[in-house]
């Protein structure tokens, strides 16, 4: 996406977590604690992977996209599909957008990714034509 700016990837921290969870320090009750609203969004709205569940390694893991931001109002805090994204991204100045994978076998959740959207990102003739 075009506007995509200020991600932070959460990959070291997740192998952190999992090489605890493979070590046996950390039991997965802990760390497979997906909510239920969580996982009802992975279904409705997530996107599927080809990545296995690194927990119970029986179905792949889901991504949900989660927007946040002040100028979102009633929407803030809700799952999006992906596509949606884009069309959001140009509606609005600034978001954040919060990607959890979910195992909706296991209930493993982890944050995976957040990064920033909107039209603020844009060049300054760029903004003009899109609220135009």
């Amino acid at each position: 996406m075009r506007t995509q700016r200020q991600l932070i990837d959460y990959a070291l921290h997740r192998r952190a977590v999992l090489r605890d969870v493979y070590s046996g320090r950390t039991g997965t009750n802990e760390v497979c604690d997906a909510s239920p609203y969580l996982v009802r969004a992975a279904k409705y709205f997530g996107e599927a992977t080809e990545t296995p569940c690194p927990v119970c390694r029986r179905e792949n893991v889901w991504l949900v996209h989660y927007i946040y931001g002040d100028e979102l109002k009633h929407s803030a805090g809700q799952a999006r599909p992906r596509a949606e994204l884009p069309v959001l991204a140009m509606s609005y100045g600034e978001f954040d957008v919060y990607v959890v994978e979910v195992c909706r076998v296991c209930n493993w959740n982890h944050l995976v990714q957040k990064y920033t959207l909107g039209r603020a990102g844009l060049p300054a003739g760029d903004r003009r034509r899109a609220d135009a």
